[in-house]
């Protein structure tokens, strides 16, 4: 009995430590992916919201409201004036002259103001018929002068039956023109206004879409807000019961 060594600690006493650190490190391991996993999740998020950010201030930028306010279609009407007046072939090529020339100065600002790039369209279409009405109307002087001529030749002949007959032609075809031409102006002026009300109507849907974009960043912020301050509370400590 005298010769066996007694120890304070068994093999067994010994063995339970060990037996019960293998648990703590695979709960240590399992909190450990689990962090990183949220870490890789609160960057996948946060990613969405700034993508999110992005089309909305992108939707902002699309649907900006113009800041140019010209009336395009102002010019039409004068075309439309000028042409009325016209007595002559030399004016009625001066208002065709005006015409043209707005025409390119409307393409131009078409590529400069792309927001009321419609309106200009509308007032360049308008313009464009002024120059086609305007040769018809050269056509029709020629023809009324050539008629006047023939109407004062028939009455230096006393021929004055043909010489009336004549002239009632020549009047009522001018009647015809100047109604016609009335009709332009009144044609371009109700287009103006058609169009200034399309215009307003466009203002209108970009403003609502640009109030919806700023509704939908205010959404986003706030839901970036929340997120952070949710990601900012400490997690909970895994609790670990370790038997003896």
């Amino acid at each position: 009995m005298s010769g066996m060594s007694v120890s304070g600690v068994s093999p067994y006493s010994q063995s339970v430590p060990a037996q019960g650190a293998a648990p703590v490190q695979e709960e240590q391991k399992a909190l450990a992916d689990a962090l990183k996993e949220q870490e890789e999740d609160q960057k996948t998020l946060a990613e969405m919201m700034q993508e999110a950010q992005e089309k909305a201030e992108k939707q902002k930028d699309q649907f900006k409201l113009p800041k140019n306010s010209r009336r395009y279609g102002d010019a039409a009407i004068i075309a439309y004036s000028k042409l009325a007046r016209a007595r002559s072939l030399g004016e009625v090529d001066a208002a065709s002259g005006y015409a043209r020339r707005q025409i390119a100065q409307l393409r131009a600002a078409k590529g400069s103001d792309s927001e009321n790039a419609e309106r200009i369209q509308a007032a360049i279409n308008q313009l464009q018929k002024a120059v086609n009405r305007a040769g018809r109307k050269k056509r029709e002087l020629s023809q009324e002068k050539l008629c006047a001529k023939r109407q004062a030749r028939l009455e230096r002949e006393k021929r004055k039956r043909e010489a009336s007959r004549l002239r009632h032609q020549l009047r009522s075809r001018q009647a015809m023109r100047m109604i016609r031409e009335s009709g332009y102006l009144r044609e371009a002026d109700v287009d103006n206004r058609l169009q200034d009300q399309l215009q307003a109507t466009r203002m209108e849907m970009r403003r609502q879409m640009e109030d919806l974009s700023a509704e939908t960043q205010t959404a986003v912020d706030a839901a970036v807000r929340q997120y952070a301050s949710a990601s900012a509370q400490p997690a909970p400590a895994p609790e670990i019961s370790v038997e003896a």
